[in-house]
């Protein structure tokens, strides 16, 4: 089949001539090459050929010269349409893609319009009405490739190169699995898995046998999304895969496991988390990925409003004393204390961490991994470094009375010492603090302050849209304050290319700093439940993190859903 569209060379030369794309002399070459092949090829390919006229110059003339839309990079779908009914080798032989269906009509591009062969192929197949936009050949390609190579249709190929296990038995062997997970096609697939995470900007990929079919999911911004999946028999030589890669035993199933990855990736270094647990079908793996060079280690670029960060900082510059970051799982506790970390950081102070796992290096830090099945714990780790001479020691968390004892032993023997917990605010940490087992009289005289925080995700600056609020939102939410003389509005997330269609791009985070004050000393010496001492310190001045989220969103930084979603005020 040809490639290009026919009609009258002198016709479509003339046109050229006309928009200044070509010359009279150019022109008559071409003919006098055409006549001379004498393959009856059309001009226009010879004229491109030749290099005597850009590709896309030719689809324009002959877009307006037959009266059929020229397509354009944005016309090109996301996701390959009827990607099911026809295949990519037959698309590759006709020049076509289909952009578009929907109940009545497909949309197709091709770089012959008038093929009626193929026009009446995809009529039969869809029975619908054909919609036909011109399509350069190498454009066309080159969104194919994209579609079926690069994009979604690469998992396919990859996966047609693997055989399929011929027994049950032999995907449980421990030899055959291990042969299998160190072939290229199960190798491409991990790494295709891996790269895509990247690409969606995702902190975590799961990795979920069931009993039909084995799932895939990315939490990108926080919010879990699943995406394709390799069929259900590779489950086996995918999971192994990753595990050799994180150096654990491919034959122990039946244990939790832990273990790292380095790698490079997309230009970046990547340090990867790897879990394994088993589960009914399978062991499920959760890679946590560790981006070192997207790290900001940025107070600013965390969320924190000047205010919030100058009440942090003055806690956090003292000399000795505690000061605790306190949020769930994945609310960026981590990050802020190496932020906090970053800032210490000086050639005249000595940082001790014990970490459990140590997720980012820093220079400077010296920083002990905790291993509780040789006996290295929290509380063993801790005994030790301060025999160190830290200045500053940062303990990744305390779990346990014992942990918070020695912390709190620290602090009193002249370290500043900075760790995390598990609580939903700021004044809850001091009755848990309590509930372990920790003296008041020693939690008043270490604590210094304590950071609550959550993650919300920031709006795509590309496409968030502003609206005015209704009174009743505004009253209820109690907005007013904090509009002030601005003008009454607030951002919705819309959603396009940038953002793959969410309408957030980015997290950032919403705070909550309680400093200790002589007040606070008071209430938790009299035990004071976690209400009493959140009302002290608001009146005090503490901005709770829902007032800090509303803020945000008041700001057009993020809106008032996501503030909702992850706090609510009491």
């Amino acid at each position: 089949m040809s490639s290009n569209p026919g009609t009258h060379g002198k016709r479509i030369g003339e046109r050229l001539i006309a928009q200044g794309k070509l010359d009279q002399l150019k022109l008559t070459r071409a003919l006098a090459a055409q006549k001379e092949s004498g393959s009856g090829e059309r001009l226009g390919a010879i004229l491109v050929k030749l290099d005597l006229v850009s590709e896309r110059d030719l689809y324009q003339a002959l877009s307006e010269q037959l009266g059929i839309p020229l397509a354009d990079a944005i016309d090109y779908p996301q996701i390959p349409v009827l990607e099911e009914r026809v295949s990519i080798r037959f698309l590759k032989q006709a020049h076509a893609l289909p952009l578009h269906e929907d109940e009545h009509k497909l949309i197709l591009a091709l770089s012959d319009p008038l093929d009626e062969y193929t026009l009446s192929a995809f009529k039969l197949l869809t029975g619908r009405e054909l919609g036909v936009v011109m399509a350069p050949p190498s454009e066309l390609e080159a969104a194919l490739d994209k579609l079926y190579t690069a994009g979604k249709g690469a998992m396919g190929q990859i996966v047609s190169n693997i055989e399929a296990s011929s027994s049950e038995e032999e995907s449980s062997d421990v030899q055959h699995l291990k042969d299998l997970a160190s072939e290229a096609p199960v190798i491409r697939l991990v790494n295709l898995l891996i790269t895509r995470a990247l690409e969606q900007r995702a902190s975590d990929i799961h990795i979920e046998p069931f009993e039909s079919r084995l799932i895939i999911r990315y939490r990108v911004d926080g919010v879990m999304h699943e995406v394709e999946s390799p069929p259900n028999r590779l489950s086996a030589a995918v999971i192994s895969r990753i595990k050799i890669m994180a150096n654990l035993d491919i034959a122990e199933r039946r244990l939790p496991q832990d273990g790292r990855i380095k790698l490079r990736a997309l230009g970046k270094e990547i340090d990867m988390r790897v879990s394994t647990v088993p589960t009914m079908h399978g062991e499920s793996v959760v890679m946590r990925i560790l981006d070192k060079g997207g790290v900001q280690l940025d107070f600013n670029r965390l969320g924190f409003e000047p205010d919030t960060l100058v009440a942090f900082l003055d806690v956090l510059m003292r000399p000795h004393g505690i000061v605790l970051v306190t949020g769930p799982t994945g609310s960026g506790k981590t990050t802020t204390l190496y932020t906090a970390l970053h800032k210490l950081n000086k050639p005249d102070i000595k940082i001790l961490t014990v970490e459990d796992p140590v997720e980012y290096q820093m220079d400077g830090v010296n920083q002990i991994q905790v291993k509780p099945q040789i006996g290295l714990t929290f509380a063993n780790a801790l005994r030790s470094i301060v025999r160190q001479d830290p200045d500053v020691i940062m303990i990744g968390e305390i779990r346990d009375l014992e942990t918070a004892q020695i912390a709190v032993q620290s602090a009193l023997t002249g370290h500043m010492v900075l760790s995390t917990l598990h609580t939903n605010d700021a004044p809850s940490t001091v009755n848990r603090l309590l509930d372990m087992g920790v003296e008041d009289y020693l939690l008043t005289s270490t604590v210094n302050g304590i950071l609550a925080q959550r993650l919300v995700r920031g709006l795509c600056p590309d496409c968030k849209q502003a609206y005015e609020p209704l009174p009743e939102m505004v009253d209820e939410l109690h907005l007013a304050p904090l509009f002030g003389a601005r003008p009454r509005q607030l951002y919705r997330a819309v959603g396009c290319p940038n953002c793959a269609g969410t309408g957030y791009m980015g997290r950032l985070g919403i705070m909550e700093v309680m400093p200790m004050t002589d007040a606070l000393r008071s209430q938790i010496m009299r035990h004071a439940v976690a209400g009493e001492i959140r009302k002290l310190a608001v009146s005090e001045g503490m901005r709770t993190m829902y007032e800090d989220g509303l803020l945000k969103a008041v700001a057009g930084v993020t809106t008032v859903d996501e503030v909702l979603r992850v706090t609510r005020e009491d």
